[in-house]
């Protein structure tokens, strides 16, 4: 398997389950990683790759509800399917509210198992993509000087070069070249592309 297989987490405290979702993911040449527990997966050095997570909901200690709460508050972001032998309609629509891709009662199609496991990679490629553009544009952005930030953020509002020219008490022609500049190293191709991307990155309008 290349570097880039996507890696599949499984975390259930059942070894049968263990073993059996192992054999069955492994069979769609996806990489799989097992645990015995949440605390155990939280102790694993984890793959920079596309990957999800299958979690079960009820386990000694952390809990997969707790486990997909702290894996939010340290902005991990991951593709979640539980299963569950216990599941209920709350706890079903707490964790899919959470941002779970599915919640699976054991025991369950295999397929519907696959048909999760591929939207969750897909959702998890989607995410790392967008991620990355996030940061390029960033790195744009800090490239700025700080006058040629604050037209960008004028500008991204609508304003007019004499509205902006008027704001910072600067000619029109130094905003005109502060405007130029920010295109440029933004790499915008119009001022929708930039206001596109000042979004992306948060720059308030």
């Amino acid at each position: 398997m290349s570097e880039l297989t996507p890696i599949i987490y499984v975390v259930d405290d059942d070894a049968s389950v263990r073993k059996s979702l192992k054999r069955l993911i492994t069979s769609m040449d996806f990489h799989v990683e097992t645990f015995t527990s949440a605390q155990e997966f939280l102790r694993f050095d984890r793959s920079d790759r596309p990957c999800c997570l299958i979690l079960d909901i009820r386990m000694p200690g952390i809990s997969g509800l707790a486990l997909q709460e702290e894996l939010t508050v340290a902005n991990y972001t991951i593709p979640i399917i539980f299963i569950t032998g216990h599941g209920d309609i709350s706890m079903s629509v707490r964790a899919m509210k959470k941002g779970a891709v599915d919640f699976l009662t054991k025991p369950f199609d295999d397929q519907d198992l696959l048909d999760a496991i591929y939207k969750a990679i897909e959702q998890d490629k989607s995410t790392r993509q967008e991620q990355s553009e996030i940061s390029e544009i960033q790195k744009r952005v800090d490239s700025l000087t700080s006058r040629e930030r604050e037209v960008f953020a004028l500008v991204v509002t609508g304003m007019l070069n004499k509205q902006i020219a008027y704001t910072f008490k600067i000619s029109e022609k130094t905003v005109k070249v502060h405007r130029a500049r920010a295109m440029q190293k933004m790499h915008a191709k119009s001022l929708a592309h930039l206001v596109r991307m000042a979004d992306k990155v948060g720059i308030e309008k």
